[in-house]
């Protein structure tokens, strides 16, 4: 159930883009099948900074844990604190109140990185393995 409004990356996050440098971001029904049900989100601090790729959340699984990877650089402008009492709502709904953090995009170019709805279909059916450029 993707979205052909959103971006996307070879990690499995989406990223919706608002204006004045605003994106919303989560993680993609693929990822989310590496993961099984969500058990806990550990979200990073409204206010910190990131570079585009590093590790800002980490999410346990009843199938994995793992590190989650920023799609963009930037400024953490707030984060989901329902997960924190409920975090399988991303389970529930990726793409609406399972969003993971909204940031402030440091760097416009870094937007022609992530792939749109038909390169990110592309991707998976040559097997989207998760792996970064």
């Amino acid at each position: 159930m993707y979205q052909d409004d959103l971006k996307y990356t070879k990690t499995h996050e989406w990223v919706r883009l608002y204006k004045n440098q605003v994106a919303r971001i989560g993680i993609t029904d693929h990822g989310l099948e590496q993961f099984g049900a969500i058990l806990f989100v550990d979200l990073p601090e409204v206010g910190s900074d990131h570079d585009q790729y590093d590790s800002f959340v980490l999410i346990e699984g009843d199938n994995m844990l793992s590190e989650i990877d920023l799609p963009l650089s930037g400024r953490i402008l707030d984060v989901n604190e329902e997960l924190n009492e409920d975090p399988s709502i991303i389970n529930h709904d990726p793409y609406g109140d399972g969003w993971i953090v909204e940031i402030e995009i440091a760097h416009d170019y870094e937007i022609e990185h992530l792939m749109d709805y038909e390169e990110y279909q592309d991707y998976l059916k040559k097997g989207g393995d998760g792996e970064k450029d």
